[in-house]
């Protein structure tokens, strides 16, 4: 079995990923304050003003962050469905539940930049245009997913039928990202691709991603946290997650340490498989 192998079966416990995400949130969380401090001094005073749009240009600063992150979050989603349903693993399906929320956050978000910055080019806060509608399908499908979950009862029936709907609506990703491409819209193009050179000054680029990248290490600290509250909402007749809370832990290593009894948490080193049984 190579490293790799060992790392992810052993992680696949929520007894073991419990203690790592508590250690991986204060670095992912102070990694997006920095790169955020730093995207929004570039964005707001290195940058310069845009000749055609003036100063309403620089929404593009928190509009395209969100916008791709509202994407990207989406595929990570079905992603871990994916896993969740292939292999009946129960962390793969909190992280999807961990990261819902925060996708349907930046999804929002995208939408509400994306109205004002319409106005002062478009003339008008919304229009039926295909990328602005394909979005709007996805913070339906964010919602849908929550309102899902929180309809059923059983979570292990929950993780598996907010799984398939997740599935299903990853569609959505490729028509919001083709959309200009398809269909006539007013939406402009992409600006950065990977077969071509930037659109857009060096140093509004470096802005931008500066803010995309904070965007990133924000909705991974967030996801840790939140999928640490469902490990112990989910987890809390467990034998481990007792011992931390007879011992008042914080969720350190001591999580997966051997109990008084010579025994370890009933999920300590499982294969994925058998840790969701």
């Amino acid at each position: 079995m190579t490293q790799f192998a060992r790392y992810w079966y052993r992680y696949a416990s929520p007894a073991s990923f419990y203690p790592l995400a508590g250690r991986l949130i204060p670095a992912f969380a102070t990694l997006a304050a920095l790169l955020a401090a730093a995207g929004l001094y570039v964005a707001f005073v290195v940058a310069p003003t845009d000749w055609q749009q003036g100063e309403a240009y620089r929404i593009i600063y928190i509009h395209v962050p969100a916008a791709w992150m509202a994407m990207f979050v989406y595929l990570v989603i079905a992603f871990w469905s994916a896993i969740s349903l292939a292999f009946n693993t129960r962390l793969s399906a909190m992280m999807a539940q961990a990261l819902a929320p925060t996708g349907a956050m930046w999804a929002f978000v995208a939408l509400w930049t994306g109205a004002f910055w319409g106005r002062p080019t478009w003339g008008a806060y919304w229009v039926w245009d295909a990328r602005l509608t394909s979005t709007l399908i996805l913070l339906f499908l964010y919602l849908g997913y929550l309102a899902l979950r929180a309809s059923i009862d059983d979570p292990r029936r929950a993780d598996r039928a907010s799984a398939l709907l997740a599935l299903v609506g990853a569609i959505n990703v490729p028509i919001i990202y083709f959309s200009v491409r398809w269909w006539n819209t007013l939406h402009q193009g992409a600006t950065i691709s990977m077969t071509a050179a930037p659109k857009m000054a060096q140093t509004m680029l470096t802005g931008m991603l500066l803010l995309t990248f904070a965007a990133w290490a924000y909705t991974i600290a967030v996801a840790l946290h939140r999928v640490r509250s469902v490990i112990v909402e989910r987890e809390a007749a467990s034998a481990w997650m007792s011992r931390i809370a007879g011992g008042g832990a914080s969720g350190g290593d001591d999580a997966t340490k051997p109990g008084s009894d010579g025994t370890r948490g009933p999920e300590r080193g499982a294969p994925s498989g058998a840790a969701a049984r």
